[in-house]
């Protein structure tokens, strides 16, 4: 029997590796029509997602300093991309300090109350997803 080609088990190795990251994402899209509205509400929330805290979301008179302005986010990114960002942005950058909104692997710290739940359902990152496409041009 030959043995693979290393560079074939690298890939294999990155293609496993990213499948595990994807399977702790909620699944997209949710049930229900993504909602402007719904996800303007979320991002308002600053005790469920705290987004304006961190952020310059348009649509809202303030806005945080500490990660990027959202404005004119829907002409940087695809809705998918994004959605995935929200979610579990370490699989982007694993030293971000944006909290983890839709993933629960590799937490630490975590409430008893709240262990195994994402800050946000599927729902409600297709929500905050739809508000930003519409509205951060």
């Amino acid at each position: 029997m030959r043995a693979a080609p290393l560079g074939a088990l690298l890939a294999l190795a990155c293609w496993c590796a990213g499948a595990a990251a994807q399977a702790q994402l909620p699944a997209g899209p949710a049930q229900d029509v993504a909602s402007i509205e719904r996800g303007r509400a979320l991002l308002a929330n600053r005790h469920e997602t705290g987004c304006v805290l961190c952020h310059v979301v348009p649509g809202f008179a303030a806005g945080g300093e500490l990660g990027p302005s959202l404005s004119g986010i829907a002409q940087r990114g695809v809705a998918a991309q994004l959605r995935q960002r929200i979610a579990d942005a370490r699989q982007f950058n694993p030293h971000t300090i944006m909290p983890v909104y839709g993933n629960v692997s590799g937490l630490q710290s975590v409430a008893p109350a709240y262990q195994g739940q994402p800050v946000l359902s599927a729902q409600g990152l297709d929500d905050i997803v739809a508000y930003l496409m519409a509205v951060a041009r």
